[in-house]
């Protein structure tokens, strides 16, 4: 079980999905009391009440909209999908009901003043809304969890890849079927200066990385792997790639699916093998429809 809780997770910080995560965690949060009215609420005898409890839900929008699309801006590295896990984005939400349950009880001791009774102590308030979001949502992210790792485990086990061809290795083996037509393909790639320039045979190319304002280019060079840095962005040498199956996969990442050995899933998407399974590649939710096209035409 320990285990289950170290599984990666995708994430999303992207400022919209924080800001709409936020106002459906909020706007439950103000309903459900209204509805409900636990834990003595229903016995709060104030005017107005119906607004001051949808207050409550407004808090808790503020709270989780700060709290969704501060943190990850502030601490990329820590939020990133190579470090997120099923346990860190349960702490995570944790971590913000519990902010909500100290804000919201701030809002109400403002709302009572002197000489009014809510019903709820500062116990009662943070149990209240722990209950209502830590538990349901830990579930939810084990669910999620759950189906997103059965999804792309299936999907990825039906993707053709390249097959050994006469006892030539699996990396080899797509090469060896397209014969000479692969090796007559150059690949120009041109910096930003437009006088440094890389050229060797396309079907070499394992993969290119950015890396800031360059890009890493990975690829076989008599036999041996080689990464010369290149100073350009990666969006301007894909535009300089117009070979067949050489796609982008990531931000990060353009592979040449020539290269890819097998394909497996986790709950954060496809990973794709490359050299024996010594090079993994994620590939970004955002590219995995025109990525298995590629792959089912190879």
């Amino acid at each position: 079980m320990a285990n289950l809780f170290t599984q990666p997770y995708p994430t999303n910080n992207a400022f919209l999905p924080a800001l709409r995560r936020a106002l459906v965690i909020g706007l439950f949060i103000g309903l459900f009391l209204v509805v409900f009215q636990p834990f003595g609420l229903n016995n709060w005898e104030t005017s107005n009440k119906l607004f001051k409890l949808l207050g409550f839900g407004a808090v808790t929008f503020v709270i989780t909209a700060f709290h969704f699309a501060f943190w990850p801006k502030l601490f990329p590295r820590q939020f990133s999908e190579e470090n997120w896990t099923v346990g860190r984005e349960i702490l995570f939400i944790s971590v913000n009901v519990l902010v909500i349950a100290v804000a919201n009880r701030f809002y109400l001791e403002w709302l009572l003043g002197p000489g009014e009774n809510g019903g709820l102590g500062w116990i009662g308030m943070i149990v209240v809304t722990f209950l209502i979001g830590a538990f349901p949502i830990t579930g939810l992210v084990l669910l999620s969890y759950i189906r997103r790792l059965r999804k792309y485990s299936q999907a990825a086990a039906e993707l053709p890849v390249a097959t050994p061809v006469h006892g030539v290795p699996t990396t080899e083996s797509k090469l060896a079927m397209d014969g000479d037509k692969a090796s007559d393909s150059t690949l120009t790639l041109v910096a930003d200066n437009d006088k440094d320039r890389l050229i060797f045979p396309a079907d070499e190319l394992l993969y290119i990385e950015s890396s800031d304002n360059y890009s890493t280019v990975v690829y076989r060079k008599n036999g041996q792997l080689v990464k010369p840095l290149v100073r350009s962005s990666l969006s301007r040498l894909e535009k300089q790639i117009a070979q067949p199956h050489i796609v982008r996969c990531h931000r990060s990442y353009v592979v040449n699916l020539n290269r890819v050995e097998r394909v497996t899933g986790n709950a954060q998407g496809y990973k794709l093998h490359l050299m024996d399974g010594q090079i993994q590649l994620p590939v970004a939710r955002q590219y995995n429809e025109t990525l298995v096209a590629e792959l089912k035409s190879l």
